[in-house]
């Protein structure tokens, strides 16, 4: 066999794709929730399998902070309610959503909630799984993106790379007692990254804990605001600048901490070299 012969009996089967008939298989089972990570915006990075569940929906019960565009593909037979919840803001009560879930599904409807990101990501899933249970019910999860590969991919950076960190942490900047504490020794670390949700009210909080720990005042840092949206920003800014970076910035946001977009990365490493 020849060379050209090998390469190509190791090609994939490039099958048509499946019937869309085969792809709508039911994912919720009336009586049953499915809990669905919509992504942090733009309705294209939903997965199939999210999809399916809005369109078989009867009831979806959704966060603020999913898009317009991905409610628009829930069916239009399906009864949307809204459970925003808004840091340091007016929020529906998690006792009353799990209330509400339970209500839903034990009059026999197919529910999906609809959760911002990914389900799992500071969504209280275990809360609502655990008030399900309580009462008998079946539940599944279809995971999302969270916004912190979304905001890391559109400013042209990966979370994790060789010979600069093994891993990143995913951290809030509030918890149910306040500002959260956080690992910020480990923060501090030369090119330690994380991505930090919520952010936005305790930016002193954490400038101040990560620099008491060490942590370089020309750590880059960007903010990425209403990621994934036509209205999205992406502000590139430095440890010591971060609350005033933020100023400006009214939607949701991620700090990226330890990374800078890829341009601007580049231009600064050209022009630390021709200063030296």
């Amino acid at each position: 066999m020849s060379y050209f012969g090998r390469i190509n009996s190791l090609q994939p089967d490039r099958s048509p794709m499946p019937d869309l008939a085969v792809l709508s298989a039911t994912v919720t089972a009336p009586g049953q929730v499915t809990f669905v990570g919509a992504g942090p915006g733009d309705p294209d990075h939903l997965t199939l399998r999210a999809f399916r569940a809005l369109q078989e929906a009867e009831v979806v019960i959704h966060d603020r902070l999913v898009g317009p565009g991905v409610l628009a593909l829930a069916s239009p037979l399906a009864r949307l309610i809204d459970v925003g919840k808004q840091g340091f803001g007016p929020s529906t009560a998690q006792a009353d959503i799990d209330a509400l879930i339970v209500q839903q599904a034990q009059s026999g409807r197919r529910v999906v909630r609809l959760k911002g990101g990914d389900c799992g990501i500071f969504g209280r899933l275990d809360e609502e799984i655990g008030a399900l249970e309580r009462a008998g019910l079946s539940w599944s999860i279809v995971p999302g993106l969270t916004a912190a590969v979304v905001a890391a991919a559109s400013i042209g950076q990966s979370l994790t790379r060789r010979g600069r960190n093994a891993s990143v942490r995913i951290v809030t900047g509030h918890d149910m007692a306040g500002f959260a504490e956080q690992d910020w020794r480990g923060m501090a670390r030369r090119g330690a990254v994380a991505a930090i949700y919520m952010g936005k009210k305790s930016a002193r909080f954490v400038q101040g804990r990560l620099m008491m720990h060490g942590a370089a005042a020309d750590t880059p840092i960007t903010i990425v605001e209403n990621v994934s949206r036509a209205d999205e920003c992406a502000v590139a800014t430095t440890l010591a600048g971060l609350p005033d970076a933020l100023s400006d910035i009214a939607g949701p946001a991620v700090l990226l901490y330890g990374l800078a977009p890829r341009r601007a990365a580049a231009a600064l490493v050209h022009l630390k070299e021709a200063r030296s």
